[in-house]
């Protein structure tokens, strides 16, 4: 295996050396991707979000994506880029140092492989700031947006930052040693944000009244246009996780809307039939589980791997939140379990089923663990663990600590009845 190359693929970014030269190219093609990595979260995110609330909350919606994006991004520039990216010493296993704290030691003419580190730097930020924003699908109408604020700020450093660290850190990285593949965050970003969310929804509680009182979308075609910027945004997410304008990033651009495309018509064929009417809403959902399932495969698997890996992401999906949410009883308001979580889990396990161990490929092949399929499939089952362990106690832990900061994190009855939108932010809600 080009060892040089599956650093350079895996995100690390301390491959800046003598040999290291500026690409033009690669430099445009990283700093588009984080721009469109940037659309996701306070345009997508935000108004496939806000479209599914009720229009009391919908600005306060809004509000929690786009502080999420910002206070996760300072987060990210304080501690969470040294966090995931710097040098753990002793602890290098699960975390890295505190030694870039500030980016601290980074200069502006220092490169990542080709392009320089501080495009590295924003690329992975937005990346942070997208799978905190995930969980406040899970909690929206009945958190506090004060603990909501410190909770992203804490979150960001404590949880997010080391399992990027143990997943993309490079050598001496507990996943990145064992050979897990994460091409562009099925663990790191969905599992990890989705779990969060239904981690929350359980300590904050459900919403007064679920689920007996009817609580119906508030704009559905707000949705359809936040999961249309996502699919674009998708682009730059998954594109740029090749880290440059090479082949691999064209075999992201196809998988990525392949199975996006398989899991939005699956979607509305499961709805057909069960349903007898195929919803906007579900077509939607199903373009959304589409991109989530696909991240983590995106820049490993042919067409009939994405072709699979989507349809059975939307079925999952689909199942989520039809299904699972009502038999297990729990309140995840925009489905961040249901379709994040689910969906990258399925697409963090089956990348380890149809990655292509290709000769052609720039690299030798993908498959680490011993170069046999079941062997890739136990790594990645390991990796699921690890990263569902981890965001299950750190979770727990970050909330307590926000909501004894704030005196409890949940909002009183009255602001809960009375909506977010003028209790909290002293504004109208929309009624469209």
């Amino acid at each position: 295996m080009k060892k040089w190359f599956w650093l350079a693929l895996m995100l690390l970014p301390s491959l800046a050396c003598a040999e290291d030269t500026l690409d033009s190219g690669d430099t445009a093609w990283m700093m588009m991707s984080a721009a469109l990595v940037f659309l996701m979260t306070p345009a997508g995110l935000a108004l496939f979000y806000a479209g599914m609330t009720r229009s009391k909350n919908v600005l306060n919606t809004y509000a929690m994506v786009l502080g999420a994006f910002a206070v996760g991004f300072l987060a990210w520039i304080v501690a969470g880029y040294s966090v995931a990216f710097g040098n753990g010493g002793a602890l290098q296993s699960f975390m890295g140092g505190f030694g870039n704290m500030f980016l601290n030691d980074i200069k502006w003419t220092d490169l990542s492989g080709s392009y320089p580190t501080y495009v590295f730097v924003v690329f992975q930020g937005t990346f942070a700031a997208i799978t905190v924003a995930i969980a406040s699908g899970s909690v929206i109408e009945r958190i506090k947006f004060s603990t909501w604020l410190i909770f992203v700020a804490l979150w960001t450093i404590v949880v997010y930052a080391p399992i990027t660290h143990m997943v993309w850190g490079g050598d001496g990285a507990l996943l990145f040693d064992a050979g897990a593949l994460d091409f562009a965050g099925g663990t790191v970003v969905h599992m990890n944000g989705g779990l969060a969310g239904l981690v929350l929804a359980y300590l904050v509680g459900k919403r007064a009244g679920y689920p007996k009182v009817a609580m119906k979308p508030m704009n559905v075609m707000l949705t359809a246009l936040g999961a249309a910027l996502l699919w674009f945004g998708w682009y730059g997410f998954n594109g740029g996780s090749a880290f440059g304008a090479n082949s691999i990033a064209g075999l992201a651009y196809l998988t990525t809307t392949l199975a996006t495309a398989v899991a939005a018509v699956t979607w509305i064929v499961i709805e057909w039939v069960v349903f007898k009417k195929p919803t906007l809403l579900g077509a939607a959902s199903g373009v959304v589980a589409g991109l989530v399932a696909i991240t983590p495969a995106a820049g490993f698997v042919d067409v009939s791997g994405a072709i699979i890996i989507g349809s059975v992401g939307s079925v999952i999906g689909f199942f989520g939140v039809a299904v699972l949410k009502k038999k297990l009883g729990y309140d995840d308001s925009l489905d961040a379990f249901g379709i994040h979580f689910l969906a990258g889990l399925w697409g963090a396990l089956a990348t380890g089923l149809f990655a292509l161990n290709d000769q052609d490929l720039l690299w030798d092949g993908p498959l680490k663990a011993s170069g046999d399929r079941m062997g890739q499939f136990l790594v990645q089952l390991e990796s699921v663990a690890v990263v569902g362990l981890f965001t299950l106690v750190g979770t727990v832990i970050v909330y307590f600590i926000a909501s004894a900061l704030t005196k409890g994190g949940r909002v009183d009855e009255e602001t809960e009845t009375k909506g977010l939108d003028e209790a909290v932010h002293g504004e109208k809600g929309l009624n469209l």
